[in-house]
């Protein structure tokens, strides 16, 4: 069997939370860097995922996997015995599909203006504005729920750490990138959950992958392949 690879995109993907997944997995993987802000992307790339999205995924039997929910449920159901999800059809795994649900889509599409007023270089203020203003309040309602749900309990579902708490952190620090508020001040729950995630040596290994500082690997990391190196095994994808 093949090792599993995670397609990681760089700067700040969403990715960051599978990054940390596989870290608390503890089996072997190897990882494989996306510029993202590199154009175009490498064509071989869209054996993994068409639309040209990170994370992505290639699992031991050579079949490709997108979207982050998908890919931490499937990190979670991989050792059910290491607590990173639950078993299927429990009250527990229902509301840690929610979570993620949640995590993925709401919490992720609130930055979207944001981002978008970022990166639109011939935006007028006045679209800037709108579109900050619009992200922000979003954001903020999001924190708050969060914050909300974290001041009685220490993990996000369950009472125990699952994938759901690997992939929160990584969207969370871009509330600090956009210098949107003061996340102790206004969201202490949050803020003092995120300070406890950062000591954790899984965080802080996907935070020097993404930095391409010297990393420590607490976990199973096999080390990063090229999209060049991965082409026998890409070249055998079969679409479904």
């Amino acid at each position: 069997m093949n090792t599993p690879v995670l397609f990681y995109g760089v700067p700040q993907g969403c990715s960051f939370g599978s990054i940390v997944a596989l870290e608390w997995l503890g089996e072997p993987y190897q990882l494989c860097r996306i510029e993202m802000l590199e154009h175009p992307w490498p064509a071989l790339y869209a054996k993994v995922n068409p639309r040209n999205l990170t994370p992505g995924y290639l699992d031991a039997a050579n079949q490709p996997l997108s979207e982050s929910a998908a890919i931490l449920s499937h990190i979670a159901a991989r050792a059910p015995e290491r607590g990173l999800g639950f078993a299927p059809g429990t009250r527990g795994n229902d509301q840690l599909a929610q979570m993620l649900s949640f995590l993925t889509t709401d919490f992720f599409a609130a930055f979207a203006p944001l981002w978008a007023a970022y990166e639109m270089q011939d935006a007028d203020d006045a679209t800037r504005t709108v579109l900050t203003r619009l992200g922000s309040a979003d954001v903020a309602q999001n924190f708050a729920t969060l914050d909300a749900l974290l001041a009685t309990r220490d993990w996000l579902v369950g009472g125990q750490r699952t994938v759901a708490d690997a992939y929160l952190p990584g969207i969370a620090r871009w509330a600090a990138y956009h210098r949107l508020f003061d996340a102790a001040r206004d969201y202490p729950n949050v803020a003092r959950y995120l300070a406890r995630i950062q000591q954790d040596p899984a965080w802080q290994f996907a935070t020097a992958i993404e930095r391409k500082a010297v990393a420590s690997s607490s976990g199973g990391f096999a080390g990063h392949v090229t999209l060049e190196e991965l082409r026998p095994r890409l070249a055998a994808i079969v679409a479904d």
